[in-house]
């Protein structure tokens, strides 16, 4: 890989790293997220700690960090600006997730990774974030767990991709995306068994 695949590596992890909900609650409330609700910087409990229209704009930055850096490589990638490899959309699109969920900001620690993981799929998998949103909406309002909802997300991303015959690489980026977005609802898988999720 060239200086410039590293470059925008590098880029995506950064404003991956940018901690909407964190920063947008601090300014508007005084409290620091991460000690109220779920302890999460996410849009959901952002909205529990901040209101509807914080977690609006926390969701749409945080779907921007990972739609971003994946539109920019397309670009420079369609009109050969630099030097890059066709590859890199994918690890673009992981280093934008990675670093919300694990944010240099808030000393490597971060968010779930939905939001952040749809907006940097939409381009390299379109119709398949839409079927899982779709999902999304469908699990969320029949049993009322917004984390349930983002485990249905994450089993639908690359499923679908399978079944409408995506190509190998953008399976295994979204069964990526699916380990991490499972990996950081640990808790969440726990207090679903044992009933005491919040809503």
């Amino acid at each position: 890989m060239t200086f410039w695949n590293y470059a925008l590596i590098l880029l995506a992890y950064s404003l991956g790293s940018f901690p909407a909900g964190y920063i947008y609650t601090k300014i508007t409330t005084g409290k620091d997220i991460r000690s109220f609700g779920s302890g999460n910087i996410g849009s959901t409990n952002v909205k529990r700690i901040a209101g509807s229209k914080i977690s609006m704009y926390t969701q749409i930055t945080d779907m921007l960090k990972g739609l971003i850096p994946v539109l920019l490589v397309i670009l420079i990638y369609r009109y050969q600006f630099l030097n890059i490899s066709p590859l890199l959309i994918y690890f673009v699109a992981l280093a934008a997730i990675l670093g919300h969920n694990f944010s240099f900001v808030l000393k490597f620690k971060g968010g779930k990774g939905v939001n952040t993981t749809l907006g940097a799929s939409v381009l390299i998998a379109p119709i398949s974030v839409l079927i899982s949103v779709a999902v999304y909406f469908i699990v969320k309002k029949g049993f009322k767990f917004v984390s349930l909802g983002s485990l249905a997300i994450a089993v639908c991303l690359p499923l679908s991709a399978y079944i409408l015959g995506h190509e190998q690489n953008t399976i295994l980026y979204l069964l990526a995306c699916t380990l991490l977005i499972f990996v950081r609802h640990t808790a969440n898988i726990k207090r679903l068994l044992k009933g005491t999720e919040l809503s």
